[in-house]
């Protein structure tokens, strides 16, 4: 592939094969293209179902070379990865080569995490020894304490999260020698430990309760759970199915390509920025109702329909375009989102501890007519991760307000995955995307006495 500091190629004066796929019996794999413009035509380099955009520099007038108009980047390529895989089409995710249906059913976030990080499964004395280097940095600094409870009483917990995140890297100073490989590993472990404790305290502020401390006898999960509920027991002991759910749910989301908020991280990252900082920037992505908001607006859809009388209704109103279905329908997946699977087998799980969410009912009588109705299956609209994981967190006590902050714990490794490939690939530059300038041109400056 050719790199994007080489010249780029001289435009094809050699004839094209009649199909248009480059040069007559050139064999290349690589496009086309005729400026009609001029006349002129250019082959461009395919690779990986790519080209590259900085190749379409040579295709100018008057100096001006061609670039790509793409909001959203919905079909660009800003990176190459090994981290996760997702085919769309056909409803596969994939954490470094291993389908999510089997790290779900056999793994725990943690070695999920290790896999993530290192791209492979760990060995049990490999995942023994990352559980205690994550369990023994778990504490926070007092004076970060001493910031959270600064915080209004009302105060959002993924503003917390946020700030709190960010501050931890005047706490770390070193953490921006990024290309110290011992020191990124160590700026890994604190954020992956700390995430943990960070939403917890911002939990227990929102209900005006006082902070819990980590117990590192418990496991990743079960000390999550007892810094979010703990009253007076001597020790939290939380239900194994609802330990086994939340580990699942946070497993569903430790990565997920290159969505909004990754592509955040990677951004801020971009600028050789410590880790704290651009983790920060992908909470701060995260909190956006469109990504890590979407299963809060479920269970607000689910409220407004009230009951099951109602859906006939409320399905002609999104029809007509006068209500949103939220949770059905995905960016990348055009079948069904593998983790909604998954995610609708922990629902009877945690049911069966908590009883059943009265919301339930509404939600499987919702998705039956959306699956069989001709109008939603021409659209491929089918449920997505968020349909049924805030009637799960609802189930488990939290108020909406913390959901984006269980998401955006279970997506910390991913995110410092990325990171991670990102300030070690030498393609990467620091991020500055092109623009279309639509606004003035040259104008004189009026006084203020004529304007």
């Amino acid at each position: 592939m050719t790199d994007s500091t080489t010249a780029a190629p001289a435009p094809r004066t050699d004839p094209v094969a009649a199909d248009g796929s480059g040069a007559a019996g050139s064999g290349r794999d690589s496009l086309t293209v005729t400026d009609n413009r001029t006349g002129q035509t250019y082959e461009l380099e395919i690779t990986d179902g790519t080209i590259r955009a900085a190749d379409l520099k040579q295709i100018s007038v008057g100096g001006q070379g061609l670039a790509t108009y793409d909001p959203g980047f919905v079909n660009t390529a800003s990176t190459r990865s090994a981290v996760t895989y997702i085919d769309g089409d056909a409803g596969i995710l994939e954490y470094r080569g291993y389908p999510i249906e089997q790290l779900a059913e056999h793994s725990t976030f943690l070695e999920v995490a290790y896999l993530l990080l290192n791209g492979e499964l760990p060995t049990q004395p490999e995942l023994d020894a990352f559980t205690h280097d994550v369990t023994i940095h778990t504490f926070l600094h007092e004076n970060v304490r001493q910031l959270m409870q600064g915080f209004r009483y009302d105060a959002h917990p993924m503003g917390m999260l946020m700030s709190s995140v960010s501050a931890l890297s005047t706490f770390y100073p070193d953490a921006n020698q990024i290309s110290d490989p011992e020191n990124r590993k160590r700026q890994i472990t604190r954020l992956i430990a700390k995430m943990p404790t960070l939403g917890a305290w911002a939990f227990r502020h929102n209900q005006g309760k006082p902070y819990v401390y980590p117990d590192n006898r418990l496991s990743y999960v079960e000390n999550f759970l007892a810094m979010l509920f703990k009253m007076s027991e001597p020790t939290y002991e939380a239900d194994p199915r609802l330990v086994k759910a939340l580990d699942v749910l946070l497993i569903l989301h430790a990565d997920h390509e290159q969505n909004c908020s990754t592509n955040a991280v990677r951004s801020v990252g971009s600028s050789q920025v410590d880790p704290y900082s651009a983790i920060a920037a992908g909470i701060g992505a995260l909190y956006g109702p469109l990504h890590g908001g979407a299963n809060e607006s479920v269970l607000k859809m689910l409220r407004r329909i009230g009951t099951v009388d109602n859906i006939p209704g409320f399905i002609e109103g999104v029809k007509a375009g006068k209500e949103k279905l939220m949770g059905f329908g995905h960016r990348v997946y055009k079948n069904f989102d593998p983790r909604a699977t998954i995610i609708k087998k922990a629902c009877d799980d945690v049911f069966e501890v908590t009883g059943v969410n009265p919301l339930l009912e509404i939600a499987q009588q919702l998705e039956k007519i959306a699956l069989e109705d001709e109008y939603f299956v021409k659209r491929k609209l089918y449920p997505n991760v968020d349909f049924y994981s805030g009637l799960i967190y609802e189930a488990l006590q939290f108020p909406p307000e913390m959901f984006t902050v269980l998401f955006a714990i279970g997506r910390t490794p991913g995110w410092l995955a990325q990171w991670s490939e990102l300030v070690q690939d030498k393609e990467q530059k620091i991020a500055r995307p092109k623009q279309i300038y639509t606004g003035y041109r040259t104008r004189d400056f009026v006084p203020m006495t004529e304007r």
